[in-house]
């Protein structure tokens, strides 16, 4: 499959999102999607990933709110095989993605980064964290270390804050190695919380703005931060805190492609928001 290496035009990002099943037709199933549609609408925690709706989303209301943000099909009677996300759509909400990256570049505010992808995509999140902190600001660290008890399907699971290229995550509290690019794929929002907790004790600046994905944006958004993130079709929390107000920009594609795919995204990412090194 080609990569694009070095290509950053509109036209090859399209065609390169299409070709990795980052947009188009994806690997997530139909049927895992409705399901989180069913699901945040009767306000599971495990699919709010910290967002609390204002509105009342009933399945359909999510269902008609991911066709408009990601391409879905807008049937319920669709209810198999594999989804689709428009990759329009994915380019248009990877601009003001840049954008906001891009006014925080300037400003030299402090941001904080997160997610609980970190197998697939720390090198996305790391390549702007290099940028943004050649261009002066502050990549926040704080609560190394600091323990976080998750609840998941397999019960309660205490994990450790860490950073990696100044993104966090959390791995396993009896990882040895801290400072690899291990961790743990989660939803929760309290890692985030916990981060924003720790730096509002020390006193010390609070983030101009929050990247990531799942728990990390919507956990933030909700307390008031502005938060940019990306998000599958199986994550309709990040989109209806979109509608909502409360995540300024959610993009659409697959999460969980080969780490790779996502550097032709990075480098238009960083022309956009004019933090190509």
């Amino acid at each position: 499959m080609r990569q694009h290496r070095g290509v950053v035009s509109v036209g090859a990002v399209r065609e390169h999102l299409v070709a990795s099943g980052l947009a188009g037709r994806i690997a997530t199933a139909r049927e895992v999607s409705l399901r989180s549609y069913r699901l945040f609408a009767a306000r599971d925690p495990r699919f709010l990933i910290g967002l609390d709706p204002e509105m009342t989303w009933e399945q359909r209301d999510v269902l008609g709110l991911m066709a408009e943000k990601c391409g879905v099909s807008a049937d319920p009677g669709c209810t198999s095989g594999q989804d689709v996300i428009d990759p329009e759509r994915t380019l248009r909400a990877l601009d003001r993605f840049a954008d906001r990256l891009g006014a925080v570049a300037r400003s030299g505010g402090p941001v904080l980064f997160g997610t609980g992808h970190p197998h697939r995509l720390i090198g996305f999140y790391g390549a702007l964290t290099d940028a943004l902190s050649s261009v002066g600001c502050e990549v926040l660290t704080p609560a190394t270390g600091r323990r976080v008890d998750i609840t998941t399907r397999f019960g309660l699971r205490t994990y450790n804050l860490d950073y990696v290229r100044g993104v966090a995550l959390v791995r396993e509290a009896t990882a040895l190695r801290p400072g690899c690019a291990t961790g743990v794929h989660t939803h929760s929002p309290l890692p985030v919380r916990t981060v924003l907790a720790a730096v509002a004790e020390a006193g010390e600046p609070l983030p101009e703005l929050v990247v990531g994905d799942h728990g990390w944006v919507c956990g933030a958004g909700q307390l008031g931060f502005e938060a940019i993130g990306l998000a599958d079709t199986d994550d309709p929390a990040l989109f209806v805190g979109e509608a909502e107000g409360r995540v300024s920009v959610a993009v659409p594609l697959d999460d969980g492609v080969r780490s790779a795919y996502y550097r032709p995204l990075t480098r238009y990412v960083l022309k956009r928001a004019c933090l190509s090194q």
